[in-house]
Parts: C-alpha cells; structure tokens; sequence
C-alpha cells in the first residue's frame, strides 16, 4: 500500500541512514587494490579510533554486532578462560552464551535489568577471585533492550582497586558516537561498535578497538581462527584486513558517515543526543503519571542517552501500541526483548535523528496512547517542546563553524 511522507524508523537500530550516506554507495565496486581504496579503509581505521578514543589497533569486520562479540571472545579467550558479565539486560545474556558456546567459564554478576551494577559490586567479585581464574570482564556499556547505561569508568576503578588482571573488554554497540567513551583514559583494553547504531551507516560492520594488553593477550591465545584473527588481519596485504574482499559498499557508506562525524564534531554530537534524550524522558515522566507506563530503567542517570525502554501496566499489550504506530502513523518503534517481551516499547533516539524527527515520533506516541485509549498523563508532547525551547537552539547538533573546521582538520580531510 503506498503511503505518503516518508516512514519515521525510531527502532534503537537498525536507525535512520542520512541521504548522504545512501549516496555514498551508489557507485560500481572498485577494484580491491585501487589506492583510492586503500587510503579511503585506513582513513575509516584512523577516524574510528578517533571515535573510540584511542591509540590502540581497530580491526574492521564484515559482520553484525555478534561478530564483533565473537572476535574479541577468539582473540582473547582460550577454552576454560573464565569471564564475568555484569547482567543488565538481554544483551549482556547473549554475549554471556555466546561466550559459552565458545567454551568459556561464563559467570555472571545478577541485575534485575532495571539498573546497572554497581562498580562495588564487581570489585567485591574479582576481589573473591584471589587465584585470578577470570581472565576478562565483559561489560555492555548501554544494553539496548532495558536502556540501561552502566559506569565504565567506574568498572576500571574496581578492577584496579581489586589488584586484578582482568581484561576490560566493553560493548560499545548502542553508545558508541552517542555517550561519552574514552577507550584510553578509562582502561579499557578491548571495545566492540557497529554501524548500524549512532554512526549512521547500513547494518553490516562491526569494529574492534585493542589495546595493547588485548594484542598481547590475542598473540599468545593459541586458540584456532582464521576469520576473527588479529594476526592475519594485521599482516602487510591489504586483503588481509577483512580476510578476503572487503565489504566496499559498505565501507563508502561508513566514509561518508564518518565525515558527518567530523563535520559536526564528536563533542556536538554528544550534546545532542543528551538533549534528545531529555526531551524523551521528560515526555516519558509526563505519560507515567497515570500509572500505565513507567521507564525500565529506574535510576535516571543510567537511562541512555540512545534509547529509551518504557513498560506498559499489566493488561496493556506493548506490541499493539507499536502495531498501530507503524501501521496508523509510519512510525517504527522498538519492542520488548527478553524478560521485557511484550511488556514494553523503546524508543530509538540515536544516530542522524534531529529535534523535529523526534518530536514527530513522540507526537506518534501521544497519538497512538490517545486513539487506543490508553489511560496516561497529558502533555508528554509539549513537555518534550519545553524541554528543547530551554535547552537551546542547534537541534540539529551541528557544531559552530570554528569546531567544525576544527574536526575536518583533525580527521585530515
């Protein structure tokens, strides 16, 4: 059925891919030793490491968010190795099985996946450990499914304040390019991003960022890869950086989102997505007052700043809410994963996403909460409007001109 404006895809990934983006790909394949090629990849190594924050090593793979889970797991895990997850919500499960299936001692400090585990918390586990078994942590630092944001920094103070060697190895997937990450300044040895998220690009890439603890680490693993590798993927052929052909149409697509990330610069970037976040929390704290929906995350300074997980009261069914949203009003929402499904919706709100896009998502919301008769507070619309009046102007995140050609600069481009 043809419907007319254009569809508003709010999921908390795939998210929207600028026009720019989806430019930048059509265009024929290039040939695999074209230097044009070559110097266009290693430009994408250099500025994701920017990104990242870091001097360390990034390794580009074609392959989803798992297939970076999976990398560093086979770069730095050997069978028996034994890793800790803090449980914040369906993602650090899966990355917890993933890791079992792999052969790992898979442990798991508990959460209720309404809030982050406490830095205490973890330095009192690995100060239990005292014949140093686990060999890593692995920590979400935004699990996209409850949109809760937990403290990385924190996490390194109470490895170190526990005298432990553990790896810090973090899922960057859902904050990368939308929360503060300092892969360096916070100790952290191994991270994981994808392009799907809050880089702005089609799904298909994930990116490792290794430290020099990771590399070492992955030198001496005698386990077997050929794939995941970071040894033959570090070797002088070019092919040897992706195993074979590179994904070209979607490495032309992360060039151009990179350059977005430059023009703008990181900083507004950042500021941006607290700003969209506020006006979806303020709208949230409006609806909740009737007592039918409510965040997921219960502390507000976890909530993420990507996306936003809402339960519905008992008696509600979350999957009509986003039923009608995107059959009644072409808005795509998020559903409830894990324990949540069928108990909540999310609202995406990273990557190339503006104040008015988001407000027209929000004004989707009202009026899907409206027409279904769903009992919530009024206002949650102009709450959200306040919110971005007070906050300033520059809704579309651009940085000022002299930040911008600041960044430009700095990326060498």
């Amino acid at each position: 059925m043809s419907r007319a404006g254009r569809e508003f895809l709010h999921t908390p990934g795939p998210t929207h891919v600028p026009d720019r983006v989806l430019n930048a790909m059509n265009r024929q394949p290039m040939d695999l030793i074209d230097p044009r090629l070559i110097d266009m990849t290693f430009a994408c190594f250099d500025d994701l490491k920017r990104v990242f924050r870091t001097d360390g090593t990034v390794f580009l793979y074609a392959a989803n968010g798992h297939g970076g889970w999976e990398a560093v797991l086979s770069n730095l895990f050997q069978p028996g190795d034994a890793v800790l997850l803090p449980e914040t919500g369906t993602f650090a499960m899966a990355w917890g099985e993933h890791a079992r299936t792999l052969q790992l001692d898979v442990r798991f400090l508990p959460g209720d996946w309404r809030q982050a585990i406490e830095p205490a918390a973890l330095e009192e586990a690995l100060r239990a450990d005292t014949s140093h078994s686990i060999k890593g942590v692995l920590a979400v630092q935004t699990d996209t499914a409850t949109g809760v944001t937990s403290d990385i920094e924190g996490y390194r103070r109470a490895i170190d304040a526990a005298g432990h060697p553990a790896l810090l190895v973090v899922d960057t997937i859902a904050s990368l390019a939308a929360a503060p990450f300092e892969m360096d300044a916070w100790g952290v040895d191994a991270a994981i991003g994808a392009s799907q998220k809050a880089l702005m690009s089609p799904p298909g890439l994930s990116f490792v960022a290794a430290g020099p603890r990771a590399l070492e680490s992955a030198q001496k693993n005698e386990r077997p890869r050929v794939y995941w590798d970071w040894g033959l993927r570090s070797q002088k052929e070019f092919y040897r950086r992706f195993c074979g052909t590179p994904p070209e149409h979607l490495i032309f697509a992360l060039r151009e989102a990179l350059d977005m990330v430059a023009e703008q610069g990181l900083e507004a970037i950042l500021a941006r997505h607290v700003r969209l976040a506020g006006a979806v929390h303020r709208a949230v704290e409006t609806w909740s007052s009737e007592g039918t929906l409510s965040f997921n995350a219960v502390v507000p300074e976890q909530r993420s700043v990507s996306v936003t997980t809402i339960r519905v009261a008992e008696g509600i069914d979350a999957e009509e809410i986003r039923s009608y949203a995107r059959e009644q009003l072409s808005v795509a929402l998020g559903g409830g994963l894990g324990k949540l499904e069928g108990l909540a919706f999310r609202i995406g709100h990273m990557g190339d996403v503006n104040a008015p896009m988001l407000l027209g998502c929000l004004g989707a919301i009202e009026t899907t909460l409206i027409a279904m008769g769903i009992p919530h507070g009024a206002g949650g619309l102009r709450a959200a409007v306040e919110h971005l009046a007070k906050t300033g102007a520059a809704a579309n995140g651009d940085a000022p001109a002299a930040r911008r050609e600041e960044t430009v600069e700095a990326s060498g481009r």
